[in-house]
């Protein structure tokens, strides 16, 4: 169970990238990007402050994000069964079991076009947001001169050219990154991001209010908060799987989802010693998706089964991978 909320106030600049050398296919576009950091980045945190031990029991989901004078409403990944149009709800769509679709409140299948952006709520109007908010930062590109290996110079002799594209990320200066734990992490000031940037990081008990929310049961309709990795250590499906009889089958008893394209998922700490750095990726089934099951699961996400995720080093549980929360039946 998650007790702690990890607060990370960034000053100035995030990278969210590499450097990546200025090419015309790089002058367009964010593919390289991945903010705001995973789960994985932030353990490192802990990976070089907390002893051995602790870092096995560590269990940590997100991102999430807050106003800095709020920070225990947190915001959370609107669940796509709310259609948005101009920044407004417009829809909250209920899947219909004998039509086998998505309709609107008035029965009628959804017409128009609607926001496909990310869109966040706050966790304490979970089960009735009244407002979506848009992301709280964003990208500003920068030319950088290629240095030498060996020296503080521009590198002239590089066939790779002289400059190269680093996309910065800036943050709101009255937001904040939120992260959830059932480990506490030391107060201060921590190397987080590219090229040495700094973040000022604190930790604060989680309010009880949202305790009780992350101890309900899902039921037979709930939304995904964070990306969920399903499936064996080769194979990436968009619901659990558990095998069985020699083959992989549902664990779930599934009556419909409704989601979007998958996202890159980094999860795996490599090298050794105290620094870590992110090794392996995967497919995730993205936050906000919704899953309607033919029969309810009466178990909160803590509660659920080790086995419904994938293991590589670390089950992939410990990452908060497919955190979920109920939802209504949508009528």
């Amino acid at each position: 169970m998650f007790k702690f909320l990890i607060i990370i106030e960034p000053l100035g600049f995030l990278y969210g990238s590499a450097g990546r050398f200025l090419e015309a296919e790089n002058l367009v576009g964010r593919s390289g990007n991945s903010f705001p950091p995973s789960t994985a980045t932030v353990s490192g945190l802990y990976a070089a402050t907390i002893e051995t031990e602790l870092i096995a029991s560590l269990q940590i989901a997100g991102p999430f994000w807050a106003y800095n004078n709020e920070p225990q409403n947190f915001y959370v990944p609107l669940p796509f069964n709310y259609l948005v149009q101009k920044g407004k709800i417009k829809h909250l769509l209920h899947w219909d079991s004998n039509a086998q679709e998505w309709q609107t409140e008035t029965g009628d299948s959804p017409r128009g076009k609607f926001d496909k952006s990310e869109r966040w709520i706050a966790i304490n109007s979970w089960h009735k947001p009244q407002q979506v908010h848009q992301n709280p930062w964003k990208y500003l590109p920068h030319l950088h001169p290629h240095l030498g290996l060996e020296q503080r110079k521009v590198e002239t002799d590089s066939n790779q050219g002289n400059l190269f594209l680093e996309n910065a990320v800036q943050m709101h200066p009255d937001t904040c990154l939120i992260y959830l734990s059932n480990t506490p992490l030391n107060d201060g000031w921590y190397r987080f991001g590219g090229e040495g940037h700094m973040v000022d990081v604190y930790c604060a008990e989680i309010a009880y209010s949202t305790q009780k929310l992350f101890d309900q049961p899902v039921g037979r309709q709930f939304a995904l908060i964070t990306p969920a990795v399903w499936g064996s250590t080769r194979l990436s499906y968009p619901e659990p799987m558990t095998y069985k009889n020699n083959n992989w089958e549902p664990a779930w008893d599934n009556e419909a989802i409704l989601t979007e394209r998958p996202k890159p998922f980094r999860y795996r700490l490599g090298g050794s010693g105290k620094t870590k750095r992110l090794s392996r990726g995967r497919y995730a089934v993205p936050p906000g998706s919704v899953y309607v099951l033919k029969k309810p699961l009466k178990q909160p996400w803590y509660k659920w089964s080790e086995l419904w995720f994938p293991t590589e080093a670390y089950n992939f549980k410990r990452w908060g991978c497919g955190l979920a929360l109920p939802l209504g039946d949508g009528k």
